[in-house]
């Protein structure tokens, strides 16, 4: 596999700190989001090294890694490993035969040369050697994979189905309603493969979620502000509502006061992965101060000054 630099690839130098690494991530991939560049291989392209890039270096034991190992990094600990333990073997192997332990017929050549450790090195690094009889390669779970993907609120008010392609491979997933921003779900099975025959490790889908409505969201609860006129604050009627499944009429109460707050069960987000239960939705009036008057109009406020006195 020939060595990718990731630091080139998000444009930041191997010094940069986590903040430099995730500002630098978020540029790039809100300029060659799929969105934004629709039936653009090369940005589909740059996307997928972007999100790559960031899968390895925001993770800080990943990014020590790939620093120390390159392209071997996702491997680089378990040849470590089983070097070390190749090396102590044939340490206490040399021991035997000094102290006349064990008799090795034509000194080391035994079953030692075609065994475990060294097929383990072939299998892993591509020399595709077999064990011995009765032995088989230490087996190894493979890397787990982290990646980012972005929604807009309105996405997730309802379920839906995507198709995400990680390391080049299309993956089919059900996004349940409710998610929150930030929210880590594991997928098992859909990291890297192991080795020697070992599990393959898990996919973490982190969400970012951009808010592209007028709502504030707390959790399964909506917030939204509602200008009222003057007029109907204080005589009462009705005031026109949005809300993320439509609009609704409320009734205003005669003398409603500014900042007076209205809860309308069921009308907030969706509970995540508990199908037709909602939050609320808290509606905060906000009185309207009428401009433009008419010479009659401010008769009339004038007399209804004077009642007031």
């Amino acid at each position: 596999m020939a060595f990718i630099d990731y630091y080139k690839i998000l444009g930041v130098s191997k010094t940069a700190t986590e903040k430099e690494i995730k500002s630098a991530y978020r540029k790039l991939a809100r300029k060659y989001h799929p969105d934004i560049n629709p039936d653009d291989k090369e940005a589909e392209r740059k996307f997928k090294e972007i999100n790559e890039a960031n899968e390895v270096l925001s993770n800080p034991e990943n990014r020590k890694k790939y620093d120390k190992y390159g392209k071997d990094w996702k491997h680089g600990e378990e040849y470590e490993k089983a070097q070390k333990q190749y090396e102590q073997q044939q340490s206490q192997r040399q021991s035997q035969y000094q102290s006349g332990g064990q008799s090795f017929g034509g000194g080391f050549g035994g079953d030692f040369g075609g065994g475990d450790y060294s097929d383990f090195f072939e299998s892993m690094f591509g020399g595709g050697g077999r064990a011995s009889s009765g032995r088989r390669s230490t087996k190894f779970r493979g890397q787990d994979f982290n990646a980012e993907l972005h929604l807009r609120l309105s996405d997730v008010y309802t379920s839906q189905k995507q198709v995400l392609t990680v390391n080049g491979k299309k993956i089919r997933l059900t996004i349940p309603a409710g998610v929150e921003n930030g929210q880590v779900i594991k997928i098992t099975g859909k990291g890297s493969p192991g080795i020697n025959g070992g599990p393959h490790g898990d996919l973490y889908i982190k969400f970012i979620l951009i808010n592209d409505t007028a709502f504030k969201r707390e959790g399964n609860n909506l917030y939204k502000d509602v200008d009222l006129n003057l007029y109907t604050a204080i005589l009462g009627g009705e005031a026109e509502v949005d809300t993320m499944s439509g609009k609704v009429k409320l009734k205003v109460k005669p003398e409603t006061k500014n900042g007076t707050k209205v809860r309308l069960k069921g009308k907030g987000f969706p509970v995540y992965k508990k199908e037709g239960h909602f939050g609320d939705l808290i509606v905060t009036y906000h009185l309207q101060t009428p401009t433009g008057l008419s010479d009659r109009e401010k008769e009339l406020f004038k007399e209804l000054q004077s009642i007031q006195k």
